[in-house]
């Protein structure tokens, strides 16, 4: 399914990136950014992200119970499509454009923090990693590190293989013996 267009309620900006609905790949991160935005609560605090009161009300209820349907198809892993439609639609009348163009931004952050990881390392360790990286010719620590299991994967596997024969290599010589 093709990514759904927002529907500006004011003017269309004449350039930028045009703003999108959401996907079936960003409900894993968005539905529970959505459920924390449409609380009434949180509108009450971000007036201007959302559309008028007197539609918020009867709104809510419809959403909440879209999403609850949404997520109760996808955990079944049935197909979406419909569901997800309506749902966005219903998304459209509750934000504004700002309150969505935001919601795109804290869905982008969240998507970045899911994609990265933080370790703390030594410093001695990060010298060493850089003189790996110079002598192997690589730009990032991602590359070292890869590289890196990659050897460590292979000389498993070589042992694993080496360990393999040596127990047949055992096997027949006792088979032989036995005979």
């Amino acid at each position: 399914m093709e990514p759904q267009a927002w529907i500006y309620q004011q003017d269309k900006p004449t350039s930028g990136r045009k703003l999108l609905l959401l996907e079936e790949a960003e409900l894993i991160f968005a539905l529970p950014l959505i459920y924390r935005l449409i609380n009434p609560e949180a509108v009450a605090s971000k007036p201007d992200w959302f559309c008028g009161a007197e539609l918020q009300t009867v709104l809510y209820t419809e959403l909440v119970t879209q999403l609850n349907e949404l997520v109760r198809l996808r955990k079944k892993t049935q197909r979406l499509d419909n569901e997800l439609m309506k749902v966005n639609k219903m998304l459209n009348q509750y934000f504004t454009d700002l309150g969505w163009r935001m919601v795109r931004k804290e869905l982008s952050q969240i998507k970045k923090r899911q994609k990265k990881s933080h370790i703390e390392v030594s410093r001695d360790i990060i010298l060493r990693l850089k003189r790996y990286m110079e002598s192997q010719k690589l730009d990032s620590f991602d590359q070292a590190i890869d590289n890196l299991l990659s050897e460590h994967d292979a000389d498993n596997s070589q042992n694993h293989l080496q360990h393999s024969d040596d127990i047949v290599d055992n096997i027949i010589s006792v088979e032989i013996r036995d005979q």
